[in-house]
């Protein structure tokens, strides 16, 4: 193998080798980015960000909020059936805990995005309850 030949072989190697650094610098900040929408820091309401008033929530949300005091009439059938959680973005609970109500979006026939959950073993009287607008990707504490 002449000069030539090792020269092109080192530079094909080196690029083969800045490649696999740039994946693997990528897949390490998804994994960063992915650990930092912690349950915790999502429903600590450590920032206020991560909380609305309910006069922050849109008016139908507002409207769910006093039909879940009231214990309903609620407009769709999944309406207060247990939320699982499974995104892990609100604290830890015992399965039941967490029930959700959708809040209708205007100009929607479906259930659109926006919902509401609350937690706490009488319905009725929550004992926490979050926004979210995004199917589960991200919550707000609701301050009441």
């Amino acid at each position: 193998m002449d000069l030539k030949q090792v020269r092109t072989r080192f530079k094909s190697t080196r690029g083969m080798a800045s490649k696999a650094l740039a994946i693997t610098l990528i897949a390490a900040l998804g994994t960063i980015l992915v650990q930092a929408r912690t349950p915790d820091a999502a429903a600590a309401g450590s920032n206020a960000a991560v909380m609305v008033e309910v006069s922050g929530l849109p008016v139908q949300g507002q409207e769910v909020l006093g039909r879940i005091r009231q214990g309903g009439p609620f407009r769709y059938d999944k309406d207060g059936s247990v939320f699982g959680n499974r995104e892990r973005l609100l604290p830890g609970e015992k399965r039941g805990y967490y029930r959700e109500y959708t809040v209708p979006t205007p100009g929607v026939r479906h259930r659109g995005a926006r919902r509401i959950v609350c937690g706490g073993f009488k319905p009725r009287v929550p004992d926490t309850c979050y926004y979210t607008e995004d199917h589960y990707s991200s919550f707000r504490l609701i301050l009441q």
